[in-house]
């Protein structure tokens, strides 16, 4: 019996192994794509796509939400590597994607979906608050979302990490990338666009996540934490949370 146990965890094991070989490969091929600029290709030193992916535990075959896309940096990587065997899934925020990617060969099994509301700028410092809201699928593996949560007033995020935690499945992820903001420290003009990660660990553990881990990936030791993230000496350089939840099993 021990013997039938030792070769099932070696079995298991060298699947796992597999399996992250295969995603890491498509995450690299996806890195390579011509449908890249050379503007975002020269972030990828400083935004470490495949060892943060990697660690927020993305597999080729998953069920994939990203939340707010933006221009599409992390969704020209996130699509190809999912294509094949599993899906993304596009929400809030999604229109430049819609007119400048998902047209393109190789996007065409993106979903963006409508969640019926918008975002309205009325918190302190231009941040925003959404109603209450459901994304429309349900027992998505993976939510991601990267520097975002800085754009949400705290009643605006408490929407969103509802509405994530009912779209995954149980022991589904969820991993947020943000700006660091100093704990504790009152929102002000200039570090309106951080985040404290502190205070966004007790929002998503409020929503009913189990906290899983953090990475000090992009721990960056020169940025004071003290200006705003788009000044020069700062953009790029910026020092960034890397967190990692899950929806409980039962």
């Amino acid at each position: 019996m021990r013997l039938l146990t030792v070769l099932m965890v070696l079995v298991i094991g060298s699947s796992a192994t597999a399996d992250d070989d295969v995603t890491l490969q498509k995450i690299n091929a996806a890195m390579a794509s011509g449908v890249r600029t050379a503007d975002e290709v020269a972030r990828d030193d400083n935004r470490k796509p495949a060892e943060t992916l990697g660690f927020l535990g993305l597999k080729e075959n998953m069920r994939v939400l990203e939340l707010l896309p933006g221009g599409g940096w992390y969704t020209k990587i996130l699509a190809p590597t999912l294509r094949d065997n599993g899906k993304l899934y596009v929400a809030i925020g999604t229109g430049n994607v819609t007119a400048d990617l998902l047209g393109q060969p190789g996007f065409d099994k993106v979903s963006a979906l409508d969640i019926g509301v918008e975002m309205v700028r009325d918190g302190d410092f231009g941040t925003y608050n959404i109603a209450a809201f459901d994304f429309g699928v349900s027992n998505v593996d993976m939510a991601l979302t990267f520097r975002n949560m800085h754009n949400f007033t705290p009643q605006g995020r408490a929407n969103v990490n509802a509405a994530v935690y009912r779209a995954l499945k149980p022991g589904g992820l969820y991993g947020i990338v943000d700006h660091t903001r100093r704990h504790m420290e009152p929102m002000t003009m200039e570090n309106r666009r951080r985040t404290d990660p502190v205070q966004i660990i007790k929002e998503v553990l409020d929503a009913g996540f189990e906290f899983v881990a953090y990475s000090d990936l992009h721990y960056i030791p020169d940025d004071e934490l003290r200006y705003e993230v788009g000044r020069r000496s700062v953009t790029g350089n910026s020092d960034r949370y890397t967190l990692l939840f899950r929806r409980p099993e039962t």
